[in-house]
């Protein structure tokens, strides 16, 4: 007889509904029910980050922690050159963002000065090299983490390659997002 929870896919064994029974209760008690006014504040505290609220939620839970900001990759950003401007909808999601640290990560040719001089960007550093090691690059995220004077499980990365997924995991980052989903709002 399979235990409380077995997954064996079988449904017609003996005691199934009370197996169920009992299971679906175990669940419903691991679950928090939020105060509303808990829920409330979480609503708006996604609004400010710019996220639906079931991706903040998922985020927070995984975490244990608030979100603070982002880090976003100049290729998330589209610039690819110094001296080039952000597109408007990059402009827009950023210039709507409350309460959060935007950090900036420059790929060569662009470089952090010019990432930090567009308005909305608070702060930028050079990104990894693709040339370098994994060991590289976690200890470049790092250093990048360890200036900004906040865990890392603060921060998402918003990023456009795979390559840049990696730094996520590198750093252990909140998580990570595609620039195309986070700037169109498509996150589930």
């Amino acid at each position: 007889m399979a235990g409380i929870g077995h997954n064996s896919g079988r449904v017609d064994e003996p005691g199934h509904s009370w197996r169920k029974h009992v299971w679906t209760k175990a669940r419903k008690k691991l679950m928090p029910t939020l105060p509303i006014e808990v829920v409330r504040l979480r609503v708006r505290r996604a609004e400010q980050l710019g996220l639906p609220y079931k991706t903040y939620a998922g985020i927070r839970a995984s975490t244990g922690h608030d979100l603070i900001g982002f880090l976003f990759s100049s290729n998330a950003l589209h610039v690819l050159r110094d001296g080039q401007a952000m597109p408007a909808a990059q402009v827009a999601k950023l210039d709507s963002l409350i309460s959060t640290h935007r950090v900036g990560l420059a790929h060569t040719p662009v470089t952090p000065t010019h990432l930090s001089s567009l308005a909305q960007i608070d702060r930028a550093h050079s990104a990894p090299r693709f040339a370098g090691s994994w060991a590289d690059m976690r200890d470049h995220m790092k250093a990048v983490i360890q200036s900004e004077q906040v865990p890392a499980d603060r921060f998402v990365l918003i990023g456009d390659t795979g390559f840049e997924r990696e730094w996520s995991e590198a750093a252990q980052l909140a998580g990570y997002l595609p620039a195309d989903i986070y700037f169109e709002g498509q996150v589930g």
